[in-house]
């Protein structure tokens, strides 16, 4: 593609230490400063035509956004960058580069497998230095490795295993995910005699990242059939993680724990996921608001500053006018001020008369949102009230005041407001955990927002209705103590797996209406549901359906 504009050899003066600056904010963590730094020298650096050093600050921004969670703020910045780059211009290779091996990375942690092949294709192409075409030459074939495609990955990853002899780290690495590769082709592939050697590699090296990755293959390669093994590599790979300090490895962890580790530490393990998770989900929402308030502030000062100038220039355009008038125009002058004053006149009549319209419209449009929030919301509790035999007094509380605080709201709204719709995962943690109470802990893993990305809408809402059908008959009937729900994807195929603690149910019993209507709405998304009836003790209710 070619460049958006010329190149100078010399950036600008004040442009340098913006740039170097940034790098000092990222060595000491403070990605937001660094940011909004980076964003200050890309600015200059347009000014003096240096699209280069552009595309260097616009990389940065993208690959700082992409560490911090900021997936399609990174994904949009990192296009920006191409923008500024020339594929035919040998300096501008490791750029490119570096930047398709970001959106490659980026459409990995979105689940678009396809696309970040197609990036990591690309990110190969332009690379002029052998480990990093290594390192995207692997993270492709674990791209395959989540498409299935296990053929196409282990050929990969034979391919460039020779090519990492001298090179300790990546030999382990592959080593590691070409075990990993042949045994989700083969369950029955003996993995672990590689799985340890590349482990041992690691542990010489001091490769804590590396020892992170070996004890998550081996937890999970004695998940089914050995599970204390499984939790022993579970517990390393979370006290690993927690060196470090990789929040993310730390929430597979304890995924992992929770799913092997001892019934009467799922608990405690589920407590440290929970609060693990929502404080690395509240660091991404903020740091996603971070990006987005420093470039609106940086694109309102700049539209400050053209206003600015504009206003100047006209200012001193009407100076020079004044001082070229003579006494033989004011007659034109006379009828420019009578034009003028009649136009204002008219403006202001046609001004208020739109406020006056906006009142309107804002006053129907608060009352409509009075009646589908308030009324509306009123009625659902009421017959809820109506139809439960037992009444949850905190549900019905929190019910009504999250009502109370939407219709305080509406006084607030502004036209500029933008509706926010709350994430389909969120609702459906909600929905679990008010089945919680003091004697009773629910227990909620794998529910990401990435999950759903691709459910229509339809799809969620049986979803929805058959876990509250499978939530009500526990509440109703199992006096359970423990209830836990976990998601997983696998290929095409999404599972859930419920379990409860509680009397279960007998072998032949014939389901109500509930149950039946949720084997049928199952059978409607073309999926299966397997009640487990020889448990000895509680329920375990296995969904799947295909991937909606």
């Amino acid at each position: 593609m070619s460049c958006a504009q010329e190149e100078v050899t010399q950036p600008p003066v004040d442009a340098r230490p913006y740039y170097t600056k940034a790098f000092e904010y990222l060595d000491a963590g403070k990605t937001d400063s660094a940011f909004l730094t980076f964003d200050k020298a890309k600015n200059l650096f347009i000014e003096a035509k240096d699209s280069l050093n552009t595309a260097n600050c616009l990389i940065n921004m993208a690959i700082t956004q992409r560490e911090q969670g900021d997936y399609f703020g990174a994904q949009e910045t990192s296009l920006q960058a191409r923008d500024y780059l020339d594929e035919l211009n040998p300096d501008h290779r490791i750029y490119i580069s570096t930047n398709y091996n970001n959106l490659a990375t980026t459409s990995d942690n979105l689940k678009d497998f396809d696309q970040a092949i197609s990036f990591y294709d690309l990110a190969i192409k332009f690379s002029d230095d052998s480990l990093n075409t290594l390192i995207y030459q692997n993270n492709k074939a674990i791209s395959y490795q989540y498409l299935e495609r296990y053929d196409e990955a282990i050929d990969l990853y034979n391919e460039i295993l020779n090519q990492t002899i001298d090179n300790s780290r990546e030999y382990a690495r592959v080593l590691s995910n070409l075990a990993r590769a042949k045994w989700l082709k083969d369950p029955g592939y003996q993995a672990v005699p590689d799985f340890l050697t590349a482990l041992k590699i690691r542990e010489r090296e001091k490769d804590l990242w590396g020892q992170n990755a070996s004890f998550s293959h081996l937890a999970d390669y004695y998940e089914k059939e050995k599970t204390d093994s499984a939790f022993f590599y579970a517990s390393k790979m979370y006290t690993t993680a927690q060196k470090i300090r990789s929040a993310p490895d730390q929430i597979q962890a304890l995924e992992k724990k929770i799913t092997v580790g001892p019934s009467d530490s799922i608990k405690n393990y589920f407590l440290s996921y929970s609060t693990l998770k929502d404080s690395v989900q509240v660091a991404r929402a903020a740091a996603k608001n971070q990006f987005a308030l420093i470039r609106y502030e940086v694109e309102k000062n700049k539209s400050d500053n053209l206003l600015l100038q504009k206003d100047n220039a006209e200012k001193a355009n009407r100076l020079t006018q004044q001082r070229a008038i003579t006494g033989g125009v004011s007659l034109v002058l006379f009828v420019a001020i009578f034009g003028g004053s009649f136009y204002y006149k008219k403006r202001k009549q046609r001004l208020e008369l739109e406020a006056q319209n906006q009142i309107k419209a804002s006053k129907l449009e608060t009352s409509k949102k009075v009646h589908d929030v308030v009324a509306n919301g009123l009625y659902r509790v009421m017959k809820e009230i109506e139809y439960k035999q037992v009444i949850d007094r905190e549900y019905t509380l929190d019910k009504l005041e999250e009502m109370y605080n939407r219709s305080r709201d509406i006084s607030y709204e502004s036209e500029e407001q933008p509706k926010i719709e709350q994430p389909y995962h969120e609702r459906l943690t909600e929905l679990i955990k008010s089945f919680a109470t003091e004697n009773r802990r629910v227990l909620i893993a794998g529910n990401d927002a990435e999950l759903w990305h691709a459910a229509d809408q339809e799809g969620k809402d049986n979803i929805r209705h058959v876990l509250q059908e499978l939530m009500v008959n526990m509440d109703k009937h199992s006096q359970a103590d423990h209830v836990v729900v976990r998601f997983e994807k696998t290929g095409h195929q999404l599972h859930i797996y419920y379990s409860d603690d509680g009397i279960g149910i007998k072998k032949d019993t014939v389901h109500g209406n509930g149950l039946t209507n949720t084997v049928s709405r199952i059978e409607k998304l073309g999926g299966k549901i397997n009640f487990d009836d020889e448990t000895v003790k509680g329920l375990k209710v296995e969904i799947t359906i295909p991937f909606l």
